[in-house]
């Protein structure tokens, strides 16, 4: 009875303000930097909203910050490291090892995931979250190249490169400006498809360059047989004239990316399909990169564990299926892939059956190295000014002795 009374007059007390209220659980305010923009943004917006409404009770919010582009990887070099970034951010793994190596940039996360979670990504997205044996983020979505044709031009898609070839040559014109194939083959990035299916590389054990091995010299004298011998691809083709020749019906079949489809023309009739297997490599698939955006949390973040929280909802099965459906990405989810809206969309599950056999571009710092020798070598073949063996060789010793300075720092 005393009891009661005594916490009757607190009642009492606190209501007239002479008594101080419990303190309310103090908000963690996150920062989330991402690159999205259009419906990619929207869909990151939508799912974030989602995890605060969720976790308002836990006193946690987030709030995102898109960085354009082309400044987002040097912005996050700059002040990360420094504390002056965000909580976490999402990037794709090709800078990942450099961050690393930097230092105070991201947090490994070994430590929060068990098996479940691993299990929960396509086991290659989880690859290149991985560097020198530790996880260092949650794989959010994957970029992919595939084959893109014309419906009208190309009924059925070739399934091998011979069929490719022979399709190819019959819807080629060169006097009209029409080519069987287009893309981008000057550019390293997408001849890597070409390389790795002839069982090239960039990097041996150890990240040894290995830019001009008998395999990587054999993928690009292919592609300069489809060029020149076959004849079936424009000279010296540009982005923009790509899209052009294939929205004028001037070009039946592309190499290239979900980016390419938001060019695309209205009234293009267009399909997906895995690229071409390679009867000139015994029938070995042709193995894109690939690269995975992930989710990392920012190693000076005070709030570590919320940060994983978030990486953890925005990987899971509600989001991935906002991601992919109204963001029209590549979720790295397995799960989601087994939706019937998701299993239903031709363009998802392209992307999802070309990724089975691609690569994880790797993630090393020596990757920076690698960018502008093997351009230039791109350049002199397709200019004749070196055979690929000689252009190779060239490029090879060049990224040998950057890769050598930088182990010396």
């Amino acid at each position: 009875m005393k009891n009661l009374r005594l916490m009757i007059a607190a009642v009492c007390l606190c209501a007239l303000g002479l008594l101080p209220k419990p303190a309310a659980a103090e908000t963690k305010e996150l920062v989330l930097w991402h690159a999205y923009r259009a419906e990619e943004k929207a869909a990151l917006e939508k799912v974030i909203g989602q995890f605060n409404t969720a976790n308002a009770a836990k006193g946690i919010h987030v709030t995102t910050l898109a960085v354009p582009y082309d400044a987002y990887a040097d912005k996050i070099s700059a002040t990360v490291p420094r504390g002056k970034g965000p909580d976490l951010f999402i990037f794709a793994q090709d800078r990942l090892g450099g961050w690393i190596e930097a230092g105070n940039t991201v947090e490994p996360i070994d430590f929060y995931l068990d098996d479940a979670l691993r299990k929960r990504f396509i086991p290659t997205t989880m690859e290149a979250m991985t560097y020198r044996g530790t996880v260092y983020g949650l794989p959010l979505d994957y970029k992919v190249i595939t084959l893109i044709y014309n419906k009208k031009l190309v009924p059925v898609p070739p399934k091998t490169s011979g069929e490719l070839v022979t399709i190819a040559k019959k819807l080629t014109d060169k006097k009209a400006g029409r080519f069987g194939l287009a893309y981008s083959y000057g550019d390293f990035y997408y001849h890597a498809a070409l390389m790795n299916g002839f069982g090239g590389g960039v990097f041996g054990p150890g990240t040894t360059p290995t830019l001009n091995s008998p395999q990587n010299v054999k993928s690009v004298e292919q592609m300069m047989k489809w060029a020149e011998k076959d004849g079936i691809m424009p000279a010296e083709p540009s982005s923009a004239l790509i899209t052009s020749l294939f929205n004028e019906g001037k070009a039946a079949m592309v190499f290239s990316g979900p980016w390419f489809l938001g060019e695309i023309a209205k009234g293009v009739d267009y399909g997906l399909a895995p690229l071409p297997t390679l009867d000139e490599a015994g029938g070995k698939p042709m193995r894109p990169w690939m690269t995975v955006e992930g989710v990392y949390v920012s190693a000076p973040s005070k709030n570590k564990d919320a940060a994983f929280e978030v990486a953890k909802f925005l990987t899971g099965d509600e989001a991935a299926k906002v991601l992919a459906l109204e963001g029209r990405q590549s979720p790295a989810n397995q799960s989601v892939y087994a939706d019937a809206k998701v299993k239903a969309d031709a363009q998802l599950k392209a992307f999802r059956d070309q990724v089975e056999v691609a690569v994880p571009m790797p993630n090393v710092p020596e990757m920076t190295m690698v960018w502008s020798p093997a351009t230039s070598a791109m350049n002199s073949i397709l200019k004749k000014a070196s055979t690929p063996k000689a252009a190779l060789d060239v490029a090879q010793k060049a990224v040998a002795k950057d890769v050598a300075g930088l182990r010396k720092k």
